[in-house]
């Protein structure tokens, strides 16, 4: 049912070799007509021509309705439930009682393209620097480096509005398959970059709890997006139209927020292992890094990483119907580059770290192993 949904949806192509046609058509019926001065002929003519055009214009509506219900059926945000008569051939009768307020203009896509694509590149920059010492000590210098990360105070809230306006943004770039893009990148400027300049401050509590809320926020957002989105193709797929109005469908499974053909979500297990490794990296600041508080916060980020990268794995793997695959490829190809440098930087940070605590404690022996000596 979507392919042909979304066949009649990419048709122009077929459009125009019929226009093609019919001209040639036309110019054979004039030279025809200005030949032969038969009233019979003529008549033939005329309503060969009215029939063509009839045919034409059917095959017009039926684009125009198709493309229709399908932005019906992907926007569609509440879907009731009939009773049937049939319960053998239609167990479940759904319907979409919402209408769709319509799009954006254009250019506020291309906007939100522009949007996360600098997101990505400010992340995957920062992520460079963080490999050599002197780009990381410049960053402190010079400027504050959360002012240009995706979960910094200043760019977070702008994705929060975005994803508040996703639903009307699908002119160009539809939010419903760039969003969970969005979102990952906000997740992995969360997880790698760490304020280092407020030791133990109202500050730096103020300034995680605000990245905590507005990646909560977020994620909320997102789901208002993508579950209408999942839905519609799951009654897409999975549904067969009864004929009693133009969205009626029925079906033998009962219809759940989201459908089961998709299975990723916004507010997840993911999003909720980001904001336990920042509450834990938020308390280790505060009451001090301890043993304790060094290890729990060492396995909510070993956590959020592994549930962040089987996210993008998944949306990089999985073929949605009437995604621009080559896009889509291009843009979680890329988060999954992301997260893999982003892991291997904070691996080998912690063979350093090791490294020179175990240095550092053999200092330390052979000091007062000295010390001993000379007593």
């Amino acid at each position: 049912m979507a392919e042909l949904a979304l066949k009649y949806m990419k048709c122009g192509e077929g459009m125009r070799t019929r226009e093609k046609e019919h001209r040639k058509l036309r110019a054979i019926a004039t030279v025809s007509s200005s030949t032969q001065n038969d009233p019979k002929q003529k008549e033939e003519e005329e309503q060969f021509w009215k029939m063509t055009m009839i045919e034409e214009e059917k095959g017009l509506l039926q684009q125009w309705v198709t493309k229709n219900l399908t932005t019906t059926f992907f926007r569609c945000t509440r879907w009731r439930v009939e009773e049937t008569a049939d319960l053998l051939n239609c167990p479940f009768h759904y319907f979409c009682d919402t209408s769709y307020a319509g799009n954006h203009y254009p250019f506020v896509d291309l906007f939100v393209l522009i949007f996360l694509l600098c997101s990505f590149l400010s992340a995957s920059a920062f992520t460079a620097l963080e490999f050599g010492s002197r780009g990381q000590s410049f960053w402190r210098r010079r400027f504050k480096r959360r002012y240009l990360l995706p979960s910094g105070p200043i760019l977070l809230p702008l994705v929060v509005l975005i994803l508040y306006h996703g639903q009307r943004i699908n002119s160009l770039f539809p939010l419903s398959q760039m969003g969970p893009a969005l979102l990952l990148l906000v997740h992995i400027s969360a997880l790698s970059f760490e304020s280092r300049g407020e030791q133990r401050s109202l500050r730096y509590a103020v300034l995680e709890a605000s990245t905590v809320s507005g990646i909560l926020h977020a994620s909320m957002y997102l789901d208002s997006i993508i579950l209408p989105y999942y839905t519609g193709l799951d009654a897409l797929e999975r549904s067969v139209f009864s004929g009693e109005c133009p969205t009626c469908v029925c079906r033998r499974e009962d219809m759940v927020a989201g459908g089961r053909i998709v299975l990723y979500r916004g507010w997840s297990k993911s999003t909720l292992a980001i904001v336990a490794a920042l509450c834990s990296r938020m308390l280790g600041r505060i009451f001090g890094e301890e043993k304790s508080t060094l290890l729990v916060k060492l396995t909510a980020e070993v956590i959020g990483w592994g549930s962040v990268a089987g996210d993008a794995v998944y949306l990089l793997r999985i073929d949605i119907p009437g995604e621009r695959e080559s896009l889509m490829m291009a843009i979680y190809g890329g988060i999954c580059a992301l997260i893999s440098c982003n892991e291997l930087r904070k691996v080998y940070g912690a063979a350093v770290w090791l490294a020179a605590k175990r240095h550092s404690e053999k200092k330390k022996k052979y000091v007062s192993f000295e010390a001993d000596e000379i007593l």
